[in-house]
């Protein structure tokens, strides 16, 4: 059997819908009524760890999706609980979404190194999916233009931005044919860089780009009602960018997927492809 965690979140049902139809997987949640795929869930809630062991009975691959909206220490709790509880209820393989390597610079990584070192030293079975940056957070960072150009704080960095939506699908093959990538880590970055530029071509002909300073996209961040901990961690993949890090193409994607990825514009921006 196969068990999803995070089934009601963007990712979860992406993979979710990848998955439909198939009497060995079921759907993990702390609101399911918030799902929209047709598949059995089960209450999975990592901020309270007893419903996770009986959440994970005859589970034989669990698709940990990250749990990392919140403090680092928040994070790693919610997965040392799913980890052990995994590891209770005898789970086979335990797939994981974490964070492509370059990422390491970004103010969230540090729970996901820490999940993968669990990981490793903890089970026999296990498959690490470093996921890229999504492609759809491209439009976020970049405000419609109103007299002809937008700003960013991504100075002339560039992203190896990935559709969500490829995650999902090579997620699903991976858990599918779980033994194939046991003890396997993939990085899934884009096979494309987009910088500023592109970013307002999206918008049309017309629009140019102008960056802006990290100061000013903070105090932007912090005024608009964020929670604390996000604040760093917009900044910071922002900063990442900017310097150059987060820009390297290629990993394992293609080989995954068995085709080439979506172009990350024609994702951050369906309405214009």
């Amino acid at each position: 059997m196969i068990l999803v965690t995070g089934a009601a979140g963007a990712l979860g049902t992406l993979i979710a819908e990848r998955l439909v139809g198939r009497d060995d997987t079921v759907l993990g949640t702390r609101t399911p009524q918030r799902v929209r795929v047709g598949l059995p869930v089960r209450h999975v809630d990592f901020d309270v760890p007893a419903t996770l062991v009986p959440a994970f009975e005859g589970v034989d691959v669990l698709l940990l999706i990250s749990a990392g909206y919140g403090e680092d220490d928040v994070v790693t709790a919610r997965h040392g609980a799913a980890l052990d509880a995994a590891a209770e209820a005898g789970v086979g393989h335990v797939v994981y979404t974490s964070l492509t390597a370059d990422g390491d610079h970004l103010s969230y990584a540090l729970p996901h190194r820490w999940t993968e070192r669990r990981l490793r030293e903890g089970r026999p079975n296990w498959t690490i999916l470093r996921n890229g940056l999504y492609a759809e957070l491209l439009a976020g960072l970049t405000v419609p233009p109103t007299d002809g150009r937008i700003t960013a704080p991504l100075g002339e960095g560039r992203l190896a931005a990935v559709a969500r939506a490829d995650l999902a699908e090579a997620a699903a093959r991976v858990v599918l044919d779980a033994p194939a990538h046991a003890r396997r880590i993939y990085e899934l970055v884009g096979e494309e860089a987009v910088g500023g530029a592109e970013l307002a071509r999206a918008h049309g002909p017309d629009v140019t780009y102008e960056p802006v300073t990290l100061a000013r996209a903070r105090a932007h961040l912090a005024a608009s009602g964020a929670e604390p901990f996000q604040v760093p961690m917009l900044v910071s993949t922002c900063s990442a960018v900017a310097a150059g890090f987060m820009s390297r193409t290629g990993g394992d994607l293609r080989h995954l997927l068995g085709r080439a990825p979506l172009p990350p514009l024609a994702a951050a921006f369906p309405q214009r492809g």
